[in-house]
C-alpha cells in the first residue's frame, strides 16, 4: 500500500506573520529562545502532523531526535523546495459572489517555512536548501517575495548561520496590457544553467495523433514549441539546480485548473522550466481539425482561432500591437470571460501529456543526465500539498477560496493527487494526467496501479492517533466547483460505491 499523510486544521492563515516561525516542538529546541509569531502557527502543526502521519522517522517522533527527512536526503545534501508561485494576485474581487484571494492561488509562506526547517534539519549547515520557481511570465516576483515572506524567512535562517537560497528560474519576465505583451525584461535565471532533456519516443506525445505544427506554447512564435516536439524529439529545457538536487520537496497548491482539471503535484512541475515556449499547451483548431483549442464548430470560435493565428504572426514581427489590443478589449466587452479558448476545457489533449513528460524528466534524471533505461525513478520527490485555503472554479489564476484546512504528504505524486481529487469531489478517471500516469507501462513515476493501492493515514490532532482508511473512504465535505471548461466532465458521481476496507486506529510511536 502507498501511504498518504493527511492532517487537518483551521481553513485559514489568520494571525500568522512572516517569517512564520515554527511552533515550539522538541526537534527544534532553538525556538524556545526565539520570538514566536503573534498567533500559534497551526500551519506548521499541520505540516508536521502530515509528515508524521506519512510515517517519516515515526519511531522518534516527539523526541529531540525526530528528523523526518533524514531517510530521504543525505547530510550535506541539496534540497530544492518547489512551491506554486504562479502569480502575485487573484483578480476575484471582494465584491464578487464568492471571494477569491491570492491565498488560493499560491503556496503559503508558512508551508514553505515549515519544510525549509525540516530540510535544514536533515542536511545540516553544510547542506543546501534552495527555493526555486519559474512563475508565470507576468508575475512580479518581488511581490511574491513580499506576500510569501521569503526575505523574512531568509533573514531568519541567516541569523542562525544558514543560507536559504531563492531562485527565480525564469529567463524573461513580461508585462501584459489587454492580454498583449508590451515589454520584456531579461532575467538571470538559474545560476547553474539549464539542461535540455529529450524524451524522444518515451514521451506521452508519442503516437498521440497530435500534429506538432498545431502545437502552441507560452509565446507568440509557435516555432520553438513545434520544433522541440517533432522529428522524433520531445525536449524540455529544465533547471539544472532542480535536476541535480538530492531531494525535491514539491509544494503545490490544491486548486482547480483550466487545462488539466486540477493543479496538485503533477502540474506543479511546470515551474522548473527555463523556457515555457518549449511546453505545448494546446493544439490550434477544433477537434475535427486535429486541434483541442475549443469544442464544437461554432463560427465565432473558428473565427477567433483564425484571428488569433494572424495576431500571433503580427505580434511575433512586432506589428499591430494597438490593433490587437483594441480587438481584445472589444472581445472582453462583448463576450466577457465565459467562453472556452486556448485549450481551457476537458477536451485538451495536449497539456496533460506535457505534464506527464515533465514528471518523467524529473524522476528519471540525476546529476549525470536523463537515464532512459532506468527501471525505477532515480529522483526522490516529497510532495507536501497546501490545502489550508484551497481554490475552486476559475483556477489556477482566479480561483475562489475554499477553507479546506488540509495538508497532504506523500513520496508518490499520484497517491497524493488521488486523495486530493477525492477531497474535491472529483473522479480521477476523468482527469487524464492522473489516470494515464496510472495506466502507463513506461517510465512510471508512481507505484499506484489502481486506486485501491492508496491508503490514507490521518492524524487526529486531539488524540494523536493515526486513522488508516482506503481511498474510497476519503470524505468530501463539499464538492468543489470545477473550472467552467470542466463543468459536468470531472465530477464524481454521487452513486459511486464506497470501498469496503474498514478504517483502523493506530499510533506510529
Amino acid at each position: 500500500m502507498i501511504p498518504v499523510g493527511l492532517a487537518r486544521g483551521p481553513g485559514h492563515y489568520e494571525g500568522l506573520i512572516a517569517p512564520w516561525n515554527p511552533s515550539r516542538v522538541p526537534e527544534l529546541p532553538e525556538f524556545e529562545q526565539l520570538n514566536t509569531t503573534a498567533a500559534h502557527n497551526h500551519v506548521f502543526d499541520a505540516v508536521r502532523d502530515a509528515l508524521y502521519a506519512l510515517g517519516l522517522d515515526a519511531e522518534r517522533f516527539g523526541s529531540t531526535e525526530w528528523n523526518p527527512l533524514s531517510s530521504l536526503v543525505p547530510a550535506q545534501g541539496c534540497v530544492v523546495l518547489k512551491p506554486n508561485f504562479i502569480r502575485h494576485w487573484n483578480p476575484q474581487s471582494r465584491e464578487s459572489k464568492n471571494y477569491g484571494s491570492v491565498q488560493s492561488v499560491i503556496t503559503h509562506g508558512a508551508v514553505v517555512r515549515a519544510m525549509a526547517e525540516y530540510a535544514f534539519l536533515a542536511v545540516g549547515s553544510r547542506g543546501r536548501v534552495v527555493l526555486a520557481e519559474a512563475s508565470q511570465q507576468d508575475c512580479d516576483f518581488e511581490r511574491i517575495r513580499e506576500i510569501a515572506g521569503l526575505d523574512a524567512i531568509r533573514s531568519s535562517f541567516g541569523n542562525r548561520g544558514l543560507d536559504f537560497e531563492i531562485i527565480d528560474l525564469r529567463r524573461e519576465a513580461v508585462n501584459f496590457q489587454d492580454g498583449v505583451i508590451v515589454n520584456r525584461q531579461a532575467l538571470p535565471g538559474d545560476p547553474a544553467g539549464y539542461r535540455a532533456v529529450d524524451l524522444g519516443d518515451r514521451s506521452f506525445f508519442t503516437n498521440s495523433g497530435l500534429d506538432p505544427a498545431r502545437m502552441r506554447g507560452a509565446d507568440y512564435d509557435p516555432g520553438p514549441t513545434s520544433t522541440h516536439h517533432s522529428a522524433g524529439r520531445n525536449a524540455y529545457l529544465l533547471s539544472e539546480t532542480v535536476l541535480s538536487s538530492d531531494l525535491i520537496i514539491n509544494l503545490p497548491k490544491l486548486k482547480t485548473h483550466k487545462k488539466t482539471g486540477v493543479t496538485l503535484a503533477l502540474k506543479n512541475m511546470v515551474g522548473i522550466n527555463g523556457d515555457k515556449n518549449w511546453l505545448p499547451h494546446h493544439c490550434a483548431g477544433a477537434p475535427s481539425e486535429g486541434g483541442d483549442e475549443f469544442p464544437g464548430h461554432a463560427w465565432v470560435d473558428r473565427s477567433r482561432s483564425w484571428l488569433t493565428e494572424i495576431g500571433r504572426q503580427m505580434l511575433r514581427r512586432g506589428i499591430g500591437t494597438r490593433l490587437i489590443r483594441l480587438y481584445r478589449r472589444t472581445e472582453q466587452s462583448v463576450r466577457g470571460d465565459a467562453f472556452i479558448r486556448a485549450g481551457n476545457w476537458h477536451g485538451n489533449r495536449t497539456t496533460w501529456r506535457m505534464c506527464g513528460d515533465l514528471n518523467r524528466c524529473v524522476y528519471y534524471s540525476d546529476a549525470e543526465g536523463f537515464q532512459s533505461e532506468a527501471r525505477r525513478p532515480l529522483k526522490t520527490v516529497l510532495t507536501v500539498l497546501d490545502g489550508i485555503v484551497a481554490g475552486e472554479g476559475n483556477g489556477p489564476l482566479a480561483p475562489e477560496d475554499v477553507p479546506l484546512g488540509a495538508i497532504l504528504a506523500s513520496t508518490d505524486p499520484i497517491a497524493v493527487d488521488l486523495v486530493a481529487i477525492r477531497l474535491m469531489g472529483f473522479d480521477e478517471r476523468r482527469i487524464p494526467k492522473v489516470w494515464q500516469s496510472i495506466q502507463a507501462d513506461d517510465l512510471r513515476v508512481t507505484e499506484v496501479h489502481q486506486p485501491t493501492d492508496v491508503i490514507v493515514h490521518e492524524r487526529n490532532l486531539q488524540t494523536g492517533h493515526i486513522r488508516r482508511y482506503s481511498l474510497d473512504e476519503v470524505h468530501c465535505d463539499r464538492a468543489f466547483m470545477p473550472h467552467p471548461g470542466w463543468l459536468n466532465a470531472i465530477e464524481r458521481s454521487k452513486d459511486q460505491p464506497a470501498g469496503e476496507t474498514k478504517a483502523t486506529e493506530g499510533k506510529f510511536a
